[in-house]
């Protein structure tokens, strides 16, 4: 008898054991991911009944909540929802949260650990609770000036404050109106978004830090030619054999210099020449000299293989393992092979460069306020990675200088300011239209911007669209917005 007491007893025991780890469990840490699974319908409701947090720009709401007549009492709405689609995302029901929305749900929904007590005095004092405001770093003008450059093309352009991270625009194309996504019609929610899945232009994909990845082209130089540079390994005034057309080894493939023939003349060429006039040739001589891992340290120092957060997560970028392929490696030196970037990134190297070889943390967020405009949260600028000295950062500048001055970034040019950059043009598949890049940052000597800008599908001109006369232009005007304030 007692043996079976003892083992009945065991059991119950076992039971509240298990039933007090299911509990924590739930409390503790599934409590966040239950809150936000779309198919929570206890939690949608309780989300539109408490009005959200505005998303501001400039301290004007681009997302907002009002008053809705129906169950959810409250209704979101985005203002010029075009053009900042790729920074607010959207919030709704039944398909979920993106962009700013959801990566700070916790903070505009008024669940955030920050807002406790806030919301506990709103309840002890009678007071409706209110989600907290998410103020961004993002400058109407330059974002305006970034999206109507673009203008019909697919692609993307991304503009960040050196010295800060402060992401000043983010623009991505196709672009759509999250107010389409904002109805409390389930059904008609769900038609509307499959109807944005379905469409050609894939606006739902975030171009400027996720969705399909870019072949960077020449814009991945910048990498490799900061490899080069690191700790006296070369300077700009190394020089490499500058033949027309060069085999890759164990193969039969050649490459050539994008305008064909030498780069720029003679037996030998300088690293400045190369970067100046976008060589490949002399850039492949490069990547086999310094080898696949120096490559890929420098790389990982500026980003790649990070999912950074700004705050919603950007999608890695790539740079392959071609340690036991020289072919691969020589390709992936002029950033063809397997690499793949974001314009994030690539505007991360621009501003690490311009910022004398600091990367700084790429940010969205400014401040994060109470409905009556306390601070609950101030940005405060943090160091993402160190890849050059400042000296290393001041050679690349002078060389990206003169790709605008007189190299393949003339476009760029603006009257009365030095503006660095560099220009590329990558290749995808045979026949395929080739992918056009600028990136680069101005003034030279005392950067306020550094931006990145990538038109897809050749930009309308298949093969015969280069950098220079597609991505370039794009770039001056959103530089030049800043610059004019």
């Amino acid at each position: 008898m007692n043996r079976q007491l003892r083992g009945v007893s065991t059991v119950i025991v076992l039971m509240f054991v298990a039933l007090f780890v299911s509990t924590t469990s739930i409390q503790f840490f599934s409590a966040e991911q239950l809150r936000a699974d779309p198919r929570n319908s206890r939690t949608i409701l309780a989300s539109y009944s408490t009005k959200r947090g505005a998303i501001l720009v400039d301290g004007s709401p681009i997302a907002e909540s009002t008053p809705s007549d129906d169950q959810y009492q409250y209704q979101r709405k985005y203002t010029n929802g075009d053009l900042y689609s790729a920074v607010t995302g959207y919030f709704t029901i039944g398909q979920g949260n993106a962009g700013i929305e959801s990566a700070e749900n916790g903070v505009l929904s008024g669940n955030s650990d920050a807002s406790f007590f806030q919301n506990l005095n709103a309840i002890l004092t009678g007071q409706d609770v209110q989600g907290d405001n998410v103020n961004l770093t993002i400058d109407p003008d330059v974002q305006k000036a970034a999206y109507d450059a673009l203008g019909n093309n697919t692609g993307a352009v991304v503009a960040i404050q050196p010295k800060t991270g402060k992401i000043l625009a983010m623009v991505s194309k196709q672009s759509y109106d999250p107010n389409v996504l904002t109805s409390h019609d389930t059904s008609q929610v769900v038609e509307k978004y499959k109807a944005l899945e379905a469409d050609a232009g894939q606006p739902l994909k975030n171009r400027a830090i996720a969705g399909d990845l870019y072949t960077p082209g020449s814009v991945f130089k910048l990498i490799v030619a900061s490899a080069a540079l690191e700790g006296g390994k070369y300077t700009l005034d190394s020089t490499f054999p500058n033949p027309s057309r060069l085999q890759l080894p164990g193969t039969s493939t050649y490459i050539n210099n994008a305008e064909g023939g030498t780069c720029g003349g003679g037996d030998k060429v300088k690293l400045r020449t190369a970067i100046q006039n976008s060589c490949n040739i002399p850039f492949a001589e490069l990547g086999q000299k310094l080898g696949y891992d120096a490559i890929k340290s420098m790389a990982d120092k500026y980003g790649f293989g990070d999912q950074i957060e700004v705050p919603m997560q950007a999608t890695a970028s790539q740079y392959p393992d071609v340690s036991d392929d020289t072919a691969q490696l020589m390709l992936s030196a002029f950033g063809q092979a397997s690499v793949r970037v974001t314009p994030l990134q690539i505007a991360m190297v621009s501003a690490g460069i311009a910022n004398g070889g600091t990367v700084m943390q790429p940010t969205l967020v400014d401040s994060i306020t109470t409905s009556d405009l306390k601070t609950v949260q101030s940005f405060s600028p943090k160091e993402f990675s160190s890849p050059l000295s400042s000296s290393e950062a001041g050679d690349l500048t002078e060389a990206m200088q003169s790709v605008v001055n007189s190299g393949t970034g003339t476009n760029a040019k603006i009257d009365g300011v030095d503006v660095a950059g560099k220009t590329g043009t990558a290749e995808g598949g045979t026949g395929d239209p080739y992918t056009l890049w600028f990136t680069g940052f101005a003034p030279a000597k005392d950067p306020e911007v550094a931006v990145a800008v990538v038109v897809g599908n050749g930009g309308g001109l298949g093969q015969s669209g280069v950098g220079n006369t597609v991505a370039a232009p794009v770039a001056k005007k959103v530089m030049e917005a800043v610059l004019n304030k």
